[in-house]
């Protein structure tokens, strides 16, 4: 994709680590740099129903942070209901899923100064039998932020993670380590020794929050320095 403004893949260690939190966080600290931000999740399961159409509670919140009129289509293209994998999810309705549908439905605002893309799991969440969705992004060339959940054996799924997009020669911009399980045994340890291994800057240690509404207090704690 031939784009010269940044797009911005944000990925995690797992899934239920945090992606939408840090995402929206980091669109309102873009946003507070007087940027025009989109923030879209093309790929989105554990969706409900809203008048007869399907809305997922993620993209919606990735809507509602973004300082450009975006449709919910445009945010989240591709929806299904059950809180299950995107490929098996796809099956389930038979409908296609694979990197050429997500380049087709990515709409990117053409009045956009940055986009930030949300991913589904963890970075090799499959698309279908033979894709990943980390496959589509090296297709895209995006560049990637990680979202590292702060729990037991964050380590090695960091360093799986990391070594992974750097095997596809993709740009990792940064890293942000958050505590959306609560408190973690060892944290600074921990903290040291990803900050050492890592070969990207750390955009901000997100402590644990009682509520998802925090995200502009958040946004103040990231470093997005690398990303303007």
């Amino acid at each position: 994709m031939n784009t010269a403004k940044p797009l911005i893949f944000v990925t995690g260690t797992d899934t239920e680590i945090g992606k939408t939190f840090v995402s929206r966080s980091i669109i309102r600290a873009l946003v507070a740099k007087n940027k025009r931000v989109a923030g879209l999740k093309p790929i989105a399961s554990d969706a409900q129903r809203v008048q007869g159409v399907l809305q997922n509670e993620d993209a919606l919140e990735l809507q509602k942070a973004s300082n450009l009129e975006l449709s919910y289509e445009q945010v989240n293209p591709i929806c299904f209901e059950p809180a299950i994998a995107p490929h098996i999810a796809a099956d389930l309705v038979g409908q296609q899923l694979n990197g050429d549908v997500l380049t087709t439905n990515l709409v990117v605002p053409e009045e956009a100064d940055c986009v930030i893309i949300e991913g589904a799991g963890g970075w090799l969440t499959p698309l279908n039998q033979q894709e990943t969705y980390a496959d589509w992004v090296e297709s895209q060339g995006f560049e990637v932020i990680l979202v590292v959940g702060m729990k037991l054996g964050c380590l090695n799924h960091a360093m799986l993670t990391v070594r992974d997009i750097e095997r596809r020669g993709l740009k990792l911009v940064g890293w942000v380590a958050n505590f959306a399980q609560g408190e973690m045994n060892k944290a600074e340890d921990n903290l040291h020794w990803l900050k050492q291994n890592i070969p990207a800057p750390c955009l901000g240690i997100v402590p644990f929050q009682e509520s998802p509404d925090c995200a502009d207090k958040v946004a103040e704690l990231l470093d997005i320095s690398a990303l303007t």
